[in-house]
């Protein structure tokens, strides 16, 4: 079933960082405390405990938890996520539009959009909350953390939804570009098709039979001396669907670390970004028709 969406955050968001949620399973626990440390493993009781004394533990409507609060199946509580040790990321995003509804950035390499695992101020929406001061902010579709360029951010409730719809209806036309071999014998352009499923590592897609449901179109730009740019236009939005292209195509992109083979992980190397750029994204205003085009400043 569908989890229900979380009532309005009763915490502040601090230094850029909004408060995350969770709904209590139908379980049953002696006290919030022995759930939450069974629930995430990785963080103490200690460290629980601390947070509830502060008062960053809260229920939904912001009264605050204690170690041996009632364990309320089905209630929704707050709290504040940490890292103990954070990584700086030595890129630098920038904003290339913002009105009173969307903000529209250029991210870097490397840089994750959303906070997650190890990634919490080290991210495109928690710098931008700092930078910006819009506590609302929240990103309209996705970019891989590898992947760089153009990403749409809403900042405004009411007009939000009217802008994902765009997403989810594919109203928008995305263009990519990348660096990959040279392949003198594959006839482009092409559209290409592929049924794409979840794969092994669990973080990886892969292509089977049948009926396709990712499709790519596939343009050469310019042959360079070691190998070739070429411009992507995604007519469906799979996770990693150009990469796993470009990689049954026999034109990986260049630092690929997942296709067509993994390689072990770099940690905070960052001497080799994938070269994949989401160059420009177009779409029909929903609210005033106007034909919206943003493209990002940075190059391949």
């Amino acid at each position: 079933m569908k989890q229900a969406p979380p009532p309005l955050p009763p915490l502040p968001v601090v230094d850029g960082v909004a408060p995350s949620y969770l709904w209590l399973p139908v379980e049953s626990w002696p006290d919030l405390l022995t759930f939450l440390v069974q629930r995430f493993p990785a963080i103490s009781s200690t460290t629980w405990i601390e947070r509830m004394a502060r008062g960053e533990v809260v229920d939904g409507k912001g009264a605050r938890l204690a170690p041996d609060s009632p364990y309320r199946r089905g209630s929704c509580i707050f709290y504040y996520r940490e890292l103990d040790a954070e990584t700086p990321i030595p890129f630098e995003e920038t904003i290339l539009y913002q009105d009173e509804r969307i903000l529209v950035a250029d991210k870097p390499h490397f840089l994750p959009v959303t906070p997650s695992g190890r990634f919490l101020h080290e991210t495109l929406l928690v710098r931008l909350k700092k930078k910006t001061g819009l506590t609302q902010l929240t990103p309209i579709h996705r970019l891989d953390r590898e992947t760089a360029g153009v990403v749409i951010f809403s900042h405004d409730i009411a007009s939000r939804g009217a802008y994902q719809s765009l997403f989810q209806q594919r109203l928008v036309d995305k263009t990519y570009e990348a660096l990959a071999p040279t392949r003198p014998e594959l006839a482009l352009p092409l559209v290409y098709r592929s049924r794409m499923v979840d794969g092994t590592p669990f973080f990886r897609m892969q292509e089977e039979a049948g009926e396709a449901n990712s499709e790519t179109r596939i343009e050469l730009i310019e042959v360079r001396q070691d190998c070739s740019l070429y411009r992507l236009q995604p007519l469906t939005g799979k996770k990693h669907q150009l990469r796993v292209h470009l990689a049954a195509l026999g034109i990986p992109i260049i630092n690929d670390a997942f296709y067509p083979d993994v390689y072990p992980c770099k940690g905070d190397d960052w001497s080799a970004p994938l070269k994949l750029l989401a160059r420009e994204i177009a779409f029909i205003d929903p609210l005033d028709g106007r034909q919206r085009r943003f493209a990002s400043q940075r190059q391949l």
